[in-house]
């Protein structure tokens, strides 16, 4: 039985979405059960509420570094642990490749600038680190998407995540020591060479020259 850990991460005001997150993840683990593939899903309720040597958030960031799936939710802030626990995972994938991360964000509704602010400065470090975030209006939306997105990874073994942009999808791979590389692939049906500098691939119908230093992305 192999087995999958995610953690999704959001912040109170997403309870009701987060339980619906459950309840998704539940029934998916129940479809994949036969094909020996178990999932089991951390969240923030689920950890006791009890001192710990290096307090409560530290069991969180412990969760986070040992998970192989890392989801954010978002809607009208982002709170200062919500940030750290994705400051932990990317951390995380930095030195490991894992976990995979998906961030998703609610459109919206408040008008308080304060709640904006946290939710402005963190859209702007998702960009620094050329990440890019998902949309979602509803449940039924990010249950669609995301079910895709497992179905993509059990499908390489939970090795690779390839997909494309425009659905607010990245492929992530992490190249030598501690330094990240992110190749976004426009469209679909889309390839990735990774290492090949200074070759040339034949690939059906076309042949590419590879100059660049550590990875290229080819529609």
């Amino acid at each position: 039985m192999q087995k999958i850990t995610l953690f999704l991460a959001s912040s109170s005001e997403l309870k009701a979405d987060r339980e619906q997150f459950e309840i998704f993840i539940y029934r998916k683990c129940k479809a994949w059960f036969d094909r020996g593939i178990f999932l089991h899903l951390d969240i923030w309720e689920d950890f006791l509420d009890a001192m710990s040597a290096g307090g409560l958030q530290s069991e969180y960031n412990k969760a986070i570094q040992d998970c192989d799936i890392f989801v954010l939710l978002a809607f009208n802030k982002v709170g200062k642990y919500t940030a750290e626990e994705f400051e932990k995972a990317f951390g995380q994938f930095s030195e490991t490749k894992k976990p995979f991360i998906f961030t998703y964000f609610k459109p919206s509704e408040t008008r308080d600038r304060t709640e904006l602010q946290s939710l402005w400065a963190f859209e702007d470090k998702l960009k620094e680190l050329k990440h890019y975030k998902t949309e979602y209006k509803t449940i039924e939306g990010l249950r669609e998407h995301f079910s895709n997105q497992l179905d993509k990874l059990a499908a390489s073994g939970f090795l690779e995540l390839t997909a494309d942009r425009s659905a607010g999808r990245i492929l992530e791979k992490a190249l030598g020591g501690n330094n990240v590389n992110t190749v976004t692939v426009l469209g679909d049906s889309n390839k990735v060479y990774q290492k090949v500098k200074n070759s040339t691939i034949n690939d059906s119908s076309k042949t590419y020259n590879i100059d660049r230093t550590d990875t290229a992305g080819f529609e």
